[in-house]
C-alpha cells in the first residue's frame, strides 16, 4: 500500500529532522521519503500511540526493555520503523525485535547509519520494466552446462533477462571469490541494467521483486542474521554499487584463498564508512533451501543442505563481526566514517568515540557531528579522519592498537566532551611536537 505524501515531514525530510537535531545525508533523505510514500506517513514514536497500520516510524532514542516491547507491540506490518542514529549499540536490542530491510552508510554529509525495518517487508506493486533487473550467474568449466539447468528454466519460465557462462576458474571444480568478482566485473561493462548474481545451482519461483523495487545501490542476505553471502549478490546502477564491487574484485584478488562471504563483508564495510551506501537486507526468502520448511513461498531456492551452521570457514571472523553485523551496522574495530580532505599528505588520524553504550544517543550523535564538521572546517593537514565507535575498554585498546599500527594520529574522546575549535590543528600540532597532551579536554 502506498500513502501521499501530506506534510513538511515527509516533503522534505532531511530538512525538517535537522530541525530536531538529527543530520541526514542526501541518500539518506531520499529512503526516508521512499519509506514514507511506501510505508505512510513520518511520526516520532512517542512512547505511547496504539497501534495503527501505515506508519514511517522515527525513533530517536534507545527506548528500554519495556519501551521495546511497547514498541513491538503497536506495530503491524504496514510499518516502518527508522533509526537515524543506527551507528549506537544502544538500539541494538530494539533492533533484535524486528526484521530488518535496510541501512544507509555514513558520509560526510550524514554522518551516521540509517537503519530501517519492521515486522515484515511491503513494498508497492509495480509492473516490471524491461531492463529492470537481468540474473547473471557463472560456474566452472568442468561441471558442465547440466548444472545449471533448473536456473535456466526457471528465468525462461519468468521472462527475466539472464546470462549464465561457464569459466575457468582458479580453483577445480569450485569458484573463488576472484572467479565470481571477475565474471560480475565483465557483466557490468557488458550491461547497462543492475545486475543480480546468484550461483548457479539455484532455482527461480518468482520474480525478485525486493531490489528492483527499493532502488538500492546493494542488496546481499545474511545467513544466519550476521553471515554475508555471496551466492545472492545485487548491484544497482550507481557510483556506491560500482565502489562495492571494485573494492571486492580488489580484495578477492589479494586474497585468493579467504572466502568469498568474508570478502563482501569487508567491501561493504569499507564502502559503507566513505559513501552513503543503500544497503537493502534480502529476506530468507531470497536465500531459502530446498527441502526447508517454507521453501514453496520462496523466491530464490539454493542447492544447500538444511542446517543452520555457517556458510563460512572461519569462526575467529565470526567472533570479530557477528554481533554487529546482526544489528545491521558496522563494529568498533571498524570505521563509523571516513571522511577524505584535499591535503597534501599521507597521514591519518583515528579518532575513537568511546562509552558510546553508556552515553546518551544524542549526546554521541552530537559529538559525531562536531567531529566530522570541524575535520571538513579545517582538516589540520590530515588526509583522511577515520572514525571509530566503541563501547567497552577492550574495543578501545584494539581499535588504537589498529590505528597505530596503520602509523596513525590518535586521540581517544567520550561523548559530550567540550572539544578545541580549532581541534585538528591542535592534533597536528601536538603531534609534531610530541607533545600530544597540550590539548585541554573537559566533559560539558
Amino acid at each position: 500500500m502506498t500513502r501521499k505524501v501530506s506534510n513538511a515531514l515527509d516533503d522534505d525530510p532531511v530538512r525538517a529532522l535537522r530541525a530536531d537535531g538529527i543530520r541526514l545525508g542526501r541518500q539518506q533523505g531520499r529512503r526516508l521519503q521512499w519509506l514514507s510514500q511506501t510505508f505512510g506517513p513520518i511520526v516520532h514514536w512517542s512512547g505511547d500511540a496504539p497501534p495503527r497500520g501505515g506508519r514511517t516510524i522515527i525513533v530517536i532514542d534507545p527506548p528500554t526493555g519495556a519501551g521495546a516491547e511497547l514498541l513491538y507491540n503497536a506495530l503491524t506490518a504496514y510499518d516502518a520503523i527508522v533509526i537515524p542514529f543506527g551507528e549506537n549499540p544502544a538500539f541494538d536490542f530494539l533492533k533484535s525485535k524486528l526484521t530488518e530491510f535496510g541501512t544507509v552508510g555514513a558520509s560526510a554529509d550524514g554522518p551516521h547509519e540509517l537503519w530501517w525495518g519492521g515486522l515484515d517487508w511491503h513494498v508497492p506493486d509495480a509492473a516490471p520494466a524491461a531492463d529492470a533487473l537481468r540474473v547473471v550467474s557463472c560456474h566452472p568449466r568442468t561441471v558442465g552446462d547440466l548444472h545449471t539447468y533448473h536456473l535456466r528454466r526457471s528465468l525462461e519460465r519468468l521472462g527475466i533477462a539472464f546470462d549464465i557462462e561457464a569459466v575457468d576458474g582458479h580453483s577445480s571444480g569450485r569458484l573463488t571469490a576472484a572467479d565470481k568478482a571477475d565474471f560480475i566485473a565483465r557483466m557490468w561493462q557488458r550491461h547497462r541494467e543492475p545486475l543480480l548474481y546468484v550461483d548457479a545451482d539455484v532455482m527461480f519461483q518468482s520474480a525478485p521483486d525486493i531490489p528492483r523495487l527499493t532502488g538500492c545501490d546493494l542488496a546481499v542476505h545474511k545467513w544466519n542474521g550476521w553471515e554475508m553471502s555471496a551466492r545472492t549478490l545485487y548491484f544497482g546502477r550507481s557510483k556506491a554499487a560500482e565502489a562495492v564491487l571494485t573494492t571486492w574484485h580488489d580484495l578477492a584478488s589479494s586474497c585468493p584463498d579467504v572466502w568469498d562471504g568474508y570478502l563482501i563483508d569487508q567491501a561493504w564495510s569499507a564502502v559503507t564508512s566513505q559513501i552513503a551506501l543503500d544497503t537493502v537486507w534480502l529476506p530468507r526468502s531470497y536465500h531459502a533451501v530446498a527441502g526447508e520448511a517454507g521453501v514453496r513461498n520462496a523466491t530464490i531456492v539454493h542447492n544447500l543442505k538444511p542446517a543452520n551452521a555457517d556458510l563460512g570457514p572461519d569462526p575467529d571472523f565470526a567472533a570479530v563481526v557477528r554481533s554487529p553485523r546482526r544489528a545491521g551496522r558496522v563494529g568498533a574495530l571498524e570505521s563509523l566514517l571516513v571522511v577524505s580532505s584535499k591535503a597534501e599528505s599521507d597521514k591519518a588520524v583515528t579518532v575513537i568515540l568511546r562509552d558510546v553504550e553508556s552515553s546518551g544517543a544524542r549526546a554521541t550523535a552530537d559529538s559525531i557531528e562536531r567531529l566530522t564538521s570541524a575535520f571538513v572546517a579545517d582538516c589540520g593537514g590530515f588526509a583522511r579522519l577515520e572514525l571509530s565507535l566503541c563501547s567497552w575498554q577492550p574495543e578501545v585498546r584494539i581499535a588504537r592498537e589498529a590505528a597505530f599500527r596503520a602509523d596513525n594520529t590518535v586521540f581517544e574522546i567520550v561523548p559530550g566532551q567540550e572539544l578545541p575549535a580549532n581541534l585538528f590543528q591542535a592534533m597536528a600540532a601536538a603531534e609534531a611536537a610530541r607533545h600530544r597532551d597540550n590539548i585541554q579536554t573537559s566533559r560539558r
